[in-house]
């Protein structure tokens, strides 16, 4: 009788811990990332990830040099495997769902030949992976084995893409007329390339208008960041509710507006000094470095009134299924979110944190993605001996 009590309570306790729901993590205010130290066991990070280093001018700390280790991002398999993509590189990099590097890989077509110029995977539909949009509006669909399936062509620029049900894909776009910028958010059929703009936004300059979409629960959200609504379609692009974000909206004071355009034109002053001093021919360098000066001073001259800050910088869907609202931060590091959950029309239900001792937390869907449970991210390891970047599985805990 007593080995039953103890097996009863030890099987209450499990279920207790089983559970645990991320809402209720989520409830206590800080959330703290622990990296699971089992997974990624063995990877020579120096070697996988050597496009960390990679730029586009090769200049160690110039204004000009782009770095593109942080545009490496990640997409979650069905079965727990993961692949990176590699900005500028023809490849992907395969790794299992322990984490452990598997092989390289790219685009064949029919002929055997691999594919140049590949873009990043942007998810999975129909058990193949489609890519972003190349320079002329086209999406290339392949399957797991890296065979080239069939193109889609969108005709304009892309920010971003999801697959959603029903064999749809969810793509932000945007497109250049003859005296404006249009934002959109298009629905695109997978099997027919038929597509539905089902929001659309005119501007005079390319501005930060650009929603965040993600698909929950049957519904694509569409979050506007410049203003707080959030929007929900059915995935026939039909608009089911309009609501907004329930926290209040941020300004940047004039005062510091103008210190911070002062910091840009000293900074684009001692790039240009670097220049002229070391006798570089390339006298682009110069001539844009001026252009981003004349730029600056112009618009310190305007400057005259408190900026709003957008509502968030951008949202992140758990394996719950809630919608995480992350805050433009005050600080450095800092990545307070609003919790959104899809219940009732959707209710905002708290506010926290994430938290992390190891690794210096980029907040971004590219960079994070959850799984059961657990996050699978791309980030950089505090204080690592070479090669920094890391693909690690983090728990999601209490402090």
């Amino acid at each position: 009788m007593k080995n039953y009590f103890v097996l009863l309570c030890f099987m209450l306790l499990l279920h207790d811990v089983s559970a645990q729901s991320l809402l209720d993590v989520y409830k206590k205010g800080v959330v703290k990332l622990t990296p699971d130290n089992e997974y990624a066991q063995g990877n020579q990070w120096d070697i996988i990830f050597e496009s960390y280093y990679d730029s586009i001018y090769n200049a160690p700390n110039s204004i000009y040099n782009i770095p593109l280790g942080n545009r490496k991002s990640i997409v979650m398999m069905p079965n727990g495997s993961v692949v990176v993509n590699h900005a500028y590189r023809n490849i992907y990099s395969l790794f299992d769902a322990n984490g452990k590097f598997v092989k390289e890989f790219g685009i064949t077509g029919s002929s055997g030949k691999q594919f140049q110029k590949i873009n990043a995977i942007e998810g999975i539909i129909s058990n193949n992976f489609f890519t972003g949009l190349d320079v002329s509006g086209k999406m290339v669909c392949f399957d797991f084995n890296g065979n080239y399936v069939k193109t889609l062509t969108l005709n304009y620029m892309s920010i971003g893409m999801i697959p959603m049900n029903n064999n749809k894909i969810a793509v932000v776009g945007w497109a250049i007329w003859k005296d404006r910028f249009r934002d959109f958010v298009a629905i695109v059929d997978y099997q027919t390339n038929e597509q539905k703009i089902i929001w659309d936004h005119f501007n005079n300059t390319n501005s930060d208008i650009s929603p965040n979409i993600a698909f929950v629960n049957n519904q694509l959200i569409v979050a506007l960041p410049h203003n707080g609504e959030i929007l929900s379609y059915d995935v026939n692009g039909t608009l089911k509710l309009k609501s907004k974000t329930e926290w209040s909206q941020k300004y940047i004071s004039v005062e510091e507006q103008k210190e911070n355009m002062r910091k840009d034109i000293e900074k684009y002053s001692s790039e240009k000094q670097k220049l002229l001093k070391s006798g570089d021919t390339l006298k682009r360098k110069i001539w844009i470095a001026d252009i981003m000066i004349k730029s600056a001073e112009e618009s310190l001259k305007k400057i005259s009134a408190p900026r709003p800050l957008p509502m968030f910088a951008n949202i992140i869907k758990d394996s719950d299924g809630n919608l995480l609202f992350f805050e433009i931060p005050e600080t450095e590091g800092a990545n307070k979110f609003n919790v959104w959950i899809y219940q009732n029309g959707g209710k905002f239900v708290c506010q926290s944190s994430f938290e992390c001792d190891d690794y210096d937390l980029f907040i971004a869907p590219s960079k994070m993605v959850f799984h059961n449970g657990y996050i699978y991210a791309l980030q950089t390891l505090k204080n690592a001996s070479g090669n920094p970047l890391r693909l690690v599985r983090f728990r999601v805990g209490i402090r």
